[in-house]
């Protein structure tokens, strides 16, 4: 099951695809999780924000594993199996807010850099650790094309596969798939919603206000 949505992009980068990516890190998924043993448990917590309520998962290295929209929580379950393997992961209500948790809040409330050293762990393919790697390396309040982000780790023709890898990424806001464009500028598109990363990139330039009611409503 392929999560991602759909890359919208121009003749020059269609051409670019490279099946053998695509193939290759769906491969790698399934044998990581095929061969993983035992169980791991994580801890989930909930936040509220006004793009709605949220779910962070942390391990208890406190590292960050899983960030998405409780609306989101299909998604978010399904990357966990994926990453890790069906029934691998056991999630259990945290004790106390943890320091992912508190620095998302700041990021809400304006402080952008507040989630920028926030440490977290994966377990995708080296080429999915090198996107979402990369991911983090984009300013805040910047956005880059999926061309350009496939240029940065080396890999110029695997627009494809880094789209690919962008819409599968597990950890939402830490690591800002949000800031990826296509290269006519649409906004293409997210996991968390097109209206989601509308307010994420305008919160990011500081265009406020973004919204008068206290709970995000998708626009049309």
């Amino acid at each position: 099951m392929v999560i991602a949505r759909a890359v919208r992009m121009n003749a020059s980068e269609n051409r670019q695809i490279l099946l053998g990516d695509l193939k290759d890190t769906q491969l790698q998924n399934w044998n990581a999780a095929k061969h993983m043993t035992g169980t791991q448990t994580f801890f989930v917590e909930h936040i509220e924000t006004p793009t709605g309520r949220m779910r962070i998962v942390s391990d208890d290295a406190h590292n960050v594993r899983a960030v998405d929209w409780d609306d989101r929580e299909s998604r978010m379950h399904e990357l966990l199996r994926r990453y890790y393997g069906t029934h691998a992961v056991k999630l259990r209500e945290a004790a106390r807010p943890s320091a992912a948790a508190r620095a998302l809040l700041a990021y809400f409330d304006g402080d952008l850099g507040a989630i920028a050293s926030l440490p977290t762990a994966t377990n995708g393919t080296a080429f999915q650790r090198a996107v979402w790697s990369a991911l983090r390396t984009i300013p805040s309040g910047s956005t880059v094309s999926y061309g350009t982000l496939a240029t940065q780790i080396g890999r110029p023709k695997a627009v494809r596969a880094v789209g690919l890898a962008n819409g599968a990424n597990p950890i939402a806001i830490v690591v800002p798939c949000h800031r990826v464009i296509g290269s006519d500028s649409s906004l293409t598109g997210y996991g968390g919603g097109l209206h989601r990363k509308r307010w994420l990139l305008a919160h990011e330039r500081g265009e406020r206000p973004l919204f008068d009611e206290p709970r995000l409503k998708a626009t049309p």
